[in-house]
C-alpha cells in the first residue's frame, strides 16, 4: 500500500487529479442524465398530452359533422311529411344538402316513418347521388340515379328483397330516445370498416313519434388518422369503447377477418401485441375518474418486459351517448434515447480529460446541465401554454437540436413571418377549441369570427410594390391588435385577409360595435416617405370587415369563417350586415 510519505511529488500531483476528474466525470454523468430525465419527462407528458388532444379533436371533427347532418336533413321544428312521395322535392333538397355538409364521412342520410315509408339519399361524389324511396310500408325500395341536386331522376330500380326501416336497429335506437343518439358500432361486410349510425326520432305536429332521421359514419378515416400519427418507433395509439372493442389503432388490426363475412371486431384483450393489451388494462381504471372527462391525463406503468411505460389518454363522451377511451403510449427508452446517447458522450469526454485537463469536465457539466435545465423549465413552460419563450438553441448536439426543433415549431406553426402575428394555423386552432369549450361544457356565451379584407391592397402593390405593401400589412396587423379587447385574437389568414376572434361578446350588437371600432382604425391614414423623391404618400384605404357568430351562423371552423366572409362581401358592395338591436 502506498504510503503518502513513500509517494513522489508526481504521484502526490498526480492520483488526487486524476481522483478528481473521475469524481468529476462520475458527477457529470449522473447530473445530465437527471437533468436530461427531468427535462425529457416534462417534455414527454407534453408531447403525450398534445398528441391525444390532436387525436380528440380530429374524433370531435370527425363525428360531430353527424349532428349538423341530422339538423339539415330533418330540422327540429319542421314536421314530418304525411307521404314522403308527395314531398319528394323539399325532402331531396334538405338531404342534399345534408350529405354535403361533411360529404366524407356523412355522404348518407335516410329517413323511415312508423308506416314503413322510407327516403334517403346517398352521395356517390361532388355531383353524383342514389335516391332511395319507399312510399309504403309494404313494396322495397325504389332507387333512382341523378346528378346534382335538381337533377333529374333516372329509372326506378326495384330492390329484389324487401326492406323494412322499422326493423333497423337505428330506428329502434331513435324511436326509444327524444335525443340524438349513437347506435353500436358495426362491420360494413362489403367494405370492411367499422360504422356507426347517427338517429334522432322525429316527431309529428302533435308531438308524437313519427319516424327516425339517421346518417351512416364510417371509422375508417379515424383508423387511418392514428396510422398516420408521427409517433416514436415503438409508441402507439387507439381508440376502444370502455368495454375494450377495437375503433381504431395505429399499429395492429382492429377487425378480426375469418372466412367470407365472418368478421369480427377485435377487443383490445385480444391483440396479439401484450403491450397494447397492457396499455389498455392500464388506462381503463384511470378513465373512470369525472378528472378524465375534462382534458388528456398522463401516467406510466411497467410493460410486460419491465420497461416503464408512459400513456396519455382522455375518455371522450358527448350528449348522444359516444363513450370512447383514447390512448397513446411510448415505451420511456424512446423518449430518453438521445439523453442516454449523450450520457455516454459524457463519460467519453469525463475519461479523456482525465488523461487531458480536469477543466474540460467541469465546462461540460457547466453547459450540459445548465442547458438541459433551461430546457427543462421552457418545456413545462410550453406545456403550461406559454410559447413566446427564448430556447437555448446555440448547441450542436442533440439537446440543440430538440431546442432548436421546439423553438422552430412554436414560430412556424403559430407566428406569421411578415407581420408577427398569430397565422391561420393558430387562429384555426382557437376557433375550435372555443368551440368545443361550447359544445362540450355547455356554455351559452356565444364569440365571433370577423373576417377582414383591406380595400385596394392590390393597387398597393402594382403603385408602390410589394415591400410597401408588406408595410401595410404589417401596419394593418398592428392596429388589429392594439385595438383588440383582452380575449381577442388577432391572425393573419392569408394575403391582404385577416382572421379576428372576438372571445368576449355579449351579442351580435355587442361584435358590431367592436367590428365597427376595428374598422375606424383601419381608416385612419397611412404615411410614408416616397420611394423616389423623398415625399410623402398618404393612404386611406381602410378594411371592410365581416361578421360571423357562434353559435348562431355556424358550429365548425369552415362555415364560420365561410359567413364572416359573406358578410364582409356584403358591407363591400354596400348591403347592410345582420345587427340584432341593442
Amino acid at each position: 500500500m502506498l504510503r503518502i510519505s513513500d509517494a513522489s511529488l508526481r504521484q502526490m500531483l498526480t492520483l488526487p487529479y486524476v481522483v478528481l476528474v473521475i469524481v468529476t466525470a462520475a458527477v457529470i454523468g449522473l447530473l445530465s442524465y437527471s437533468a436530461g430525465r427531468n427535462a425529457v419527462d416534462t417534455l414527454s407528458n407534453h408531447v403525450l398530452n398534445e398528441t391525444v388532444s390532436r387525436i380528440s379533436q380530429a374524433v370531435d371533427k370527425h363525428v360531430a359533422g353527424s349532428e349538423a347532418v341530422l339538423e339539415t336533413a330533418f330540422p327540429a321544428d319542421v314536421p314530418p311529411p304525411v307521404s314522403v312521395a308527395d314531398e319528394i322535392d323539399v325532402l331531396r333538397t334538405r338531404f342534399w344538402l345534408a350529405t354535403s355538409i361533411h360529404r366524407d364521412p356523412n355522404n348518407y342520410a335516410y329517413y323511415g316513418d312508423r308506416h314503413g315509408q322510407f327516403f334517403g339519399i346517398y352521395r356517390f361524389s361532388e355531383t353524383e347521388a342514389e335516391l332511395r324511396l319507399r312510399s309504403d310500408g309494404e313494396s322495397p325500395r325504389s332507387i333512382y340515379q341523378y346528378s346534382r341536386i335538381n337533377g333529374e331522376l333516372g329509372q326506378a330500380v326495384k330492390e329484389q328483397r324487401i326492406f323494412e326501416p322499422r326493423d333497423r336497429p337505428w330506428y329502434k335506437a331513435g324511436q326509444e330516445t327524444r335525443n340524438q343518439t349513437w347506435t353500436a358500432i358495426y362491420i360494413d361486410f362489403k367494405t370492411l370498416q367499422l360504422v356507426s349510425t347517427r338517429a334522432r326520432r322525429v316527431n309529428n305536429a302533435a308531438g308524437e313519434f313519427e319516424g327516425v332521421v339517421a346518417t351512416d359514419l364510417s371509422l375508417q378515416l379515424l383508423n387511418e388518422f392514428l396510422k398516420g400519427l408521427p409517433l416514436t418507433p415503438n409508441g402507439f395509439a387507439f381508440i376502444v369503447e370502455p368495454d375494450g372493442n377495437m375503433i381504431a389503432t395505429s399499429r395492429g388490426p382492429h377487425i378480426r377477418k375469418g372466412v367470407g363475412d365472418d368478421n369480427t371486431r377485435l377487443n383490445v384483450m385480444q391483440s396479439t401485441d401484450p403491450l397494447i393489451a397492457a396499455t389498455y388494462r392500464s388506462v381503463r381504471d384511470l378513465t373512470v375518474t369525472p378528472d378524465n372527462t375534462r382534458g388528456p391525463l398522463t401516467s406510466s406503468f411497467e410493460g410486460p418486459d419491465g420497461e416503464i411505460v408512459q400513456t396519455g389518454y382522455y375518455r371522450l363522451q358527448d350528449a348522444a351517448g359516444l363513450d370512447w377511451i383514447i390512448a397513446v403510449a411510448v415505451p420511456r427508452s424512446d423518449f430518453m434515447f438521445e439523453v442516454n446517447r449523450n450520457v455516454r458522450r459524457t463519460a467519453l469526454l469525463g475519461l479523456l480529460a482525465s488523461v487531458l485537463i480536469a477543466v474540460i469536465g467541469f465546462i461540460v457539466l457547466s453547459l450540459i446541465t445548465r442547458d438541459l435545465r433551461r430546457l427543462a423549465s421552457v418545456t413545462k413552460s410550453v406545456g403550461d401554454g406559454v410559447l413566446d419563450l427564448n430556447m437555448p438553441s446555440y448547441r450542436k448536439d442533440e439537446i440543440g437540436e430538440l431546442a432548436r426543433a421546439i423553438a422552430t415549431m412554436q414560430k412556424r406553426l403559430l407566428t406569421d413571418r411578415l407581420t408577427g402575428i398569430p397565422n391561420r394555423e393558430a387562429v384555426v386552432r382557437r376557433i375550435e377549441d372555443r368551440i368545443i369549450e361550447h359544445r362540450r361544457r355547455g356554455d351559452s356565451h356565444p364569440f365571433a369570427v370577423l373576417f377582414v379584407d383591406l380595400n385596394g391592397f392590390k393597387a398597393i402593390n402594382d403603385r408602390w410594390g410589394h415591400e410597401i405593401g408588406d408595410r401595410v400589412l404589417v401596419e394593418f396587423a398592428r392596429r388589429l391588435s392594439d385595438n383588440l379587447e383582452q380575449g381577442g385574437l388577432a391572425a393573419r389568414y392569408g394575403g391582404d385577409e385577416f382572421l379576428v376572434l372576438l372571445d368576449e361578446v355579449s351579442s351580435r350588437a355587442d361584435a358590431s360595435q367592436s367590428r365597427d371600432r376595428l374598422e375606424v382604425a383601419l381608416k385612419l391614414p397611412l404615411q410614408s416617405p416616397g420611394q423616389e423623391d423623398g415625399d410623402t404618400w398618404e393612404l386611406k384605404q381602410g378594411g371592410t370587415i365581416g361578421l360571423a357568430m357562434c353559435p348562431d351562423d355556424g358550429y365548425d371552423v369552415e362555415t364560420l369563417i365561410k359567413m364572416a366572409d359573406l358578410d364582409m362581401y356584403q358591407r363591400k358592395i354596400g348591403r347592410p350586415s345582420r345587427v340584432e338591436p341593442a
